[in-house]
């Protein structure tokens, strides 16, 4: 049984590492790397090369990537939009996963496969941003060649333990099958459950287009917060207008400049406001009453109607300028 399962996949292995990355990286909750780990095992023990592996495994990464690249480069943002309402992962429906990309630029590209979220999102985020089409294909690439060489390096190195695994599989027979598929079925769930759990955590109050304007119109001042990242900010430059600048991972350092006595509006442009509402929260476990994210965030926003101002892309390092408490906008 061992060895025709050897023989087989020394036949289709190939065949079969190439649709599990591609799989991988277009998004569906089916981790390749295991997959990968397998493959090297046999490699090393058959006739299954493992340069064939390694140069298709490369080659299926970079289908997708480009796929996703594209998609990023035609339809911009939304693309990250329509990511965060089906992602199993939560932290890529929040502005943490950009500041990699901010950070790293290019670079970004070469370990995104071993970061969750960012590993999604890295390819359509560079051809948002307008990174040149070489410069994507080198860096992908070269990340393809680092998390593909690691799996099938993987898998030679522990051959021995692999091999003495399988005849295990073998007793178990099809109840291994079963096992396999529960596992990753509870995976898909456990994740999903995290997802749920995220945005359950973030569920407040929050403020309509319609009552922020009515808020203004009436005088009572509202200070508004933009809590996008630098990067959420250049593909869409409009801002509600008079709006700050705080993004998620700045926040805590200006929790000192904002107002007590005032209501604070935070707007982002994520499915479930989940930047805003994250930074609401944090406000509100240090005192903050008067906090509330816009509900729809910055699309509900000029949805309605109202006015929106263009401001240039932001420097990630810009600093946020104080407001004193009661002081007028």
């Amino acid at each position: 049984m061992v060895q025709k399962f050897v023989s087989v996949f020394a036949e289709f292995g190939v065949l079969v590492v190439v649709a599990s990355v591609f799989a991988d990286q277009i998004g569906l909750p089916l981790p390749a790397m295991p997959v990968l780990i397998l493959a090297g095992a046999i490699a090393a023990t058959s006739t299954l090369s493992a340069v064939d592996l390694f140069l298709s495994a490369v080659a299926a990464c970079l289908i997708a990537n480009t796929a996703w690249y594209l998609a990023g480069r035609w339809y911009g943002s939304s693309v990250m939009k329509l990511l965060c309402r089906i992602s199993i992962n939560p932290d890529s429906c929040v502005s943490e996963t950009q500041s990699y990309f901010e950070r790293w630029g290019s670079g970004s590209l070469v370990v995104a496969k071993f970061i969750p979220g960012l590993s999604i999102l890295a390819p359509p985020l560079a051809g948002a941003t307008g990174m040149l089409w070489f410069r994507f294909a080198l860096f992908s690439a070269l990340g393809a060649a680092i998390w593909v060489g690691t799996g099938i390096g993987a898998g030679i190195w522990l051959r021995p333990q692999i091999d003495d695994l399988l005849p295990l599989l073998q007793r178990v027979g099809s109840t291994a099958a079963v096992l396999l598929v529960a596992l990753l079925m509870a995976y898909v769930a456990y994740k999903w459950y995290r997802r749920r759990q995220f945005f359950a955590a973030l569920r407040m109050a929050r403020i309509s287009a319609a009552q922020l304007f009515q808020l203004i119109q009436a005088g009572a001042e509202p200070l508004i917060v933009d809590v996008r990242s630098a990067t959420a900010h250049a593909l869409d430059p409009r801002t509600v207008p008079g709006a700050l600048r705080i993004t998620v991972s700045d926040a805590t350092k200006h929790l000192e400049q904002l107002p007590r006595d005032r209501d604070i509006v935070l707007y982002c442009t994520c499915p479930n406001e989940a930047s805003a509402a994250q930074v609401a929260r944090l406000l509100m476990t240090h005192g903050f009453k008067r906090v509330r994210p816009l509900h729809g965030g910055l699309d509900a926003w000029i949805a309605a109607g109202y006015a929106a101002e263009l401001r240039p892309a932001p420097n990630p390092a810009e600093l946020v300028p104080e407001v004193e408490a009661g002081e007028p906008r």
